[in-house]
Order: C-alpha cells, then sequence, then structure tokens
C-alpha cells in the first residue's frame, strides 16, 4: 500500500468546520441520557467549591472524551473540533474540566460512586447488558485490585505496593455470566501501599447491591459467587457475601491448617481431569493441560469466634512437579511430587464445574487491562480525590462503551473496549444541514457499517425496557 500521489502533490489543509473525528460519540451520548447520566449527577453530586458548578454537564463531558480514546486532562482537547460543537452540545474546555476535577473530595467521589451504581443498573435496563443474570440464572462477581503506575514526587498517597511499583491501588468489582462480558459494579481508589483486602468487604456489599439492581439477585432466584484471589481470603469478605445472599469461591491461601487438611484426603479421592484449553500455573509460568482434584469439608478462620468460623468445601488442585531443569537427561522420577492449589467455596457447583468455574476469576484482569489501555492509562491529577473521581469516570465509560458493544452486534457484545472504540466510535464523519435535520455522512464501505447502524437505531429507536 502506497499515497496514490507523489509526496510534493499531498497538500493536508485543517480547514473543514463540518468534520468530526469520533461520530460513534452521537449514540453513545443518546445512550447515556436514556440511562439518566446527566439527571444522576444532578441529582446526586453536589461540588460547593467554586469550579465545581454544572457537574451534569462536566461529568458525561469528560465520560464522552474517555469513550473517545481521552487518557488525560489535555486530551479532552479532541471533543474541540471541527463540527463538534454543531453535533454536541455542553463542551468544555480541558482547563476547565481540570479545574472541574481538582474541586472534588472524598465525600463528593462517593457522590459520584452513588452515580456510577445507579447508572449501570438503569444501562442494564435499557440493554442487554447483563442476560442469564435473572431468576434461575448465574452470575460471578468478581473482585480484584490493581496497580497502576505513577511517576513524579507530588501525587498524592503514590506509594510502593505488592508489585514493587511505585503507584495507586485500584480495586474494582466486576459482575458477568456465562453469556455476558463484565461489567464493572463498584470501584475504590486506595493508596499505593493499601493492602489488597482492605476495604474489600465494603466493596463487595456495595457491588453485590449495585448486581441484584441489575437483576443479579440472590433474593430473586439467581446464583451469585463471589471470587477473589487469595489476598481476599479473609472471614470479612466471606461474611460480605454470606449476607447478601451470595456464594463464595476463594483462592485459599497456602497456611499450615490448610497444608495440614489437605494431607487429609483420601489417595483414591482424586479426579483426573484434562483441561482442552490449558492454563497458566501461577506459580511456574508453566502450561497445565492435565491435573487432579478431589475436596474435603473445611473450616476456616478457627482463630475467631464461634460466630466467625465458617465451614465449606476446600477444593484442592494438583499439579505434578516437573523436574528441576538441572536434572541428568534421561533421570526418572522416584516418586511423585505434587503442586496444590485450594479454593475454598461454598459452591452448589459439582466439584469440577466449580474448580473451573472458579479458574474463570482471571476474567477480571482483561478489565484491567482494557481500563489501563483507555482512561486509566495515567492518574492525571496530583490529588488524590481528582484520581479517584477520575477512576469513577472511566469506570462509566467503560460501562457505557460496554452498553452500546450489545446493542451494535454479538460480536461486539464481548469485545474489548479498544476494539469498541476503534470499529463504533473513533468513526470519521462529514455533518451537513438540510430541511433542518443534522445528517451525519459517514464512510462508504465501512467494515463495521451495519453494527455501528444498528447501534445508532437502537439508541435512536429503543425497543421496550429489557427486565
Amino acid at each position: 500500500m502506497r499515497v496514490s500521489h507523489a509526496t510534493a502533490a499531498v497538500k493536508p489543509v485543517f480547514d473543514d468546520p463540518n468534520l468530526v473525528s469520533c461520530a460513534g460519540l452521537a449514540p453513545l451520548l443518546i445512550l447515556a441520557e436514556r440511562a439518566g447520566l446527566h439527571r444522576l449527577v444532578a441529582e446526586h453530586v453536589r461540588l460547593g467549591a467554586p469550579g465545581g458548578v454544572f457537574p451534569q454537564v462536566k461529568v458525561p463531558a469528560l465520560v464522552a472524551g474517555m469513550v473517545a480514546g481521552a487518557d488525560s486532562i489535555d486530551d479532552m482537547d479532541l471533543l474541540r473540533h471541527g463540527g463538534m460543537d454543531r453535533l454536541f452540545t455542553g463542551i468544555r474546555a480541558p482547563s476547565t474540566l481540570g479545574i472541574f476535577l481538582r474541586a472534588f473530595t472524598f465525600g463528593h467521589v462517593r457522590q459520584l460512586d452513588a452515580v456510577a451504581a445507579r447508572f449501570v443498573a438503569n444501562l442494564a435496563r435499557v440493554t442487554p447488558l447483563l442476560p442469564g443474570a435473572g431468576a434461575g440464572g448465574l452470575a460471578y462477581l468478581d473482585v480484584d485490585d490493581t496497580v497502576k503506575a505513577t511517576y513524579g514526587y507530588t501525587k498524592a498517597g503514590a506509594g510502593h505496593g505488592y508489585t514493587g511499583v511505585k503507584g495507586l491501588n485500584a480495586m474494582l468489582g466486576t459482575v458477568s455470566t456465562p453469556l455476558a462480558a463484565p461489567v464493572i459494579v463498584a470501584s475504590r481508589l486506595r493508596r499505593g501501599a493499601a493492602n489488597s483486602a482492605r476495604g474489600a468487604a465494603r466493596l463487595v456489599a456495595d457491588a453485590l447491591a449495585t448486581a441484584a439492581r441489575m437483576g443479579a439477585d440472590p433474593a430473586a432466584g439467581s446464583l451469585v459467587i463471589v471470587r477473589a484471589d487469595s489476598a481476599f481470603y479473609g472471614q470479612p469478605t466471606v461474611a460480605a457475601a454470606r449476607r447478601a445472599g451470595a456464594r463464595f469461591s476463594i483462592t485459599a491461601r497456602q497456611t499450615p491448617t490448610v497444608r495440614r487438611a489437605i494431607t487429609t484426603i483420601d489417595p483414591n479421592g482424586w479426579t483426573p481431569i484434562h483441561y482442552p484449553n490449558a492454563f497458566v500455573d501461577p506459580d511456574t509460568g508453566e502450561l497445565v493441560s492435565d491435573a487432579e482434584v478431589a475436596e474435603i469439608p473445611f473450616t476456616a478462620f478457627t482463630g475467631r469466634r464461634a460466630g466467625g468460623q465458617v465451614t465449606a468445601r476446600l477444593i484442592v488442585r494438583r499439579v505434578k512437579r516437573l523436574n528441576p531443569a538441572g536434572m541428568p537427561a534421561g533421570q526418572g522420577e522416584l516418586f511423585t511430587v505434587w503442586r496444590y492449589h485450594a479454593c475454598f467455596s461454598d459452591s452448589p457447583l459439582p466439584m469440577l464445574d466449580a474448580e473451573v468455574a472458579h479458574r474463570g476469576h482471571a476474567i477480571i484482569e482483561q478489565v484491567h487491562a482494557d481500563l489501563k489501555n483507555g482512561p486509566l492509562a495515567h492518574l492525571p491529577c496530583a490529588s488524590f480525590a481528582a484520581n479517584s473521581a477520575w477512576l469513577v469516570l472511566a469506570v462509566i465509560a467503560f460501562n457505557l462503551t460496554r452498553a452500546a458493544g450489545t446493542l451494535a452486534s454479538t460480536l461486539h457484545a464481548r469485545a474489548t473496549t479498544g476494539t469498541i472504540r476503534a470499529q463504533l466510535i473513533t468513526v470519521p464523519a462529514r455533518l451537513a444541514h438540510s430541511a433542518r435535520r443534522l445528517s451525519i455522512h459517514l464512510p462508504s464501505d465501512w467494515p463495521w457499517q451495519a453494527a455501528w447502524q444498528q447501534l445508532f437505531n437502537a439508541a435512536v429507536h429503543p425497543p421496550p425496557a429489557i427486565g
């Protein structure tokens, strides 16, 4: 592929006031308004600082910029080009949006959390965001944290956490079903050195309340399983899940009590299992395709009072430990040595299904990657509260993009947000007025034309509300 003319014959001119680079924002902001984003911000966000006026205008502007690919405050300038002011109203300069973010305090961030929770619940009512989560259905709530690296000396709260990287710690709760990609139902930004489980019980409770409003309600007959890794193995997290009527499946730490319990498993009680899709062993980084699984009853948190102890299933997977690299070639093993991985669960699923479902917790890593490939590429402010608000806005943008994908096509319903952004949102277009109508002229032969048109039609002419 080459340029069709000689280099000297190509002349770029930035002079067309009718062009926009992200026409896909039009159906997404229509969808956001249908889900009540502007109304929710007006009802719940009250900033007293001078720069905090009109949050119902500035919050959607920040979300729109993030949806279009902005990952810093200066990037919000991508909303101010060509015919954007003819296609949209309420566009604000990056400096104005930066002042607005710096007006946030911790209490204002919690107000924004309330908006995010209600907004994703509304999205689930007007789009097929969480199919299969209703009565008799199955949903998973995954909880995990990630460290976002930061740079400079003025970033409030930055510190070295469990990864050894200096940054801030973001904890997320995502809900998904076997039919639906994950959406974010709770988030917290913590200091970089925060323990992973700090505040986890509160986040689990908030996430389960939001999931219930989206249809994944244990009280209405849904099976909701809270999944987490060993960092969240503790009585507060389990208790928060049980109080909401949910089940749990949490990786058990290899404590002396757990190791003693594993030794009591009957040697004949192991069930061989072959994984058609090999997975990476978290200890060695090796691909594992064959293993053995067993389970026994187990009482955890025995150091607590009787009311704090929990009895459930200890589901154990064991994998053969391979010979070290320094072992002489051809020398066989004298006896089999195993590596053990246990999860503590009260899931009602059969043992092998419960073990496979627990490993599905890794799906939340894709959400972390999506956010870091988009609005969470940076935490752009020195203020901790402003960065906390930025995280919540990134969550709103993520869920809005995910909802748009469900309306566009079955492919985009499970695609990454980066794919949705490239194929449906950052689509160039030319605006034209005729007979008091605004026409959006998009590229001919656009490969994803059908999906874009379906998204636009569903946003402008919505079907009856879901659920």
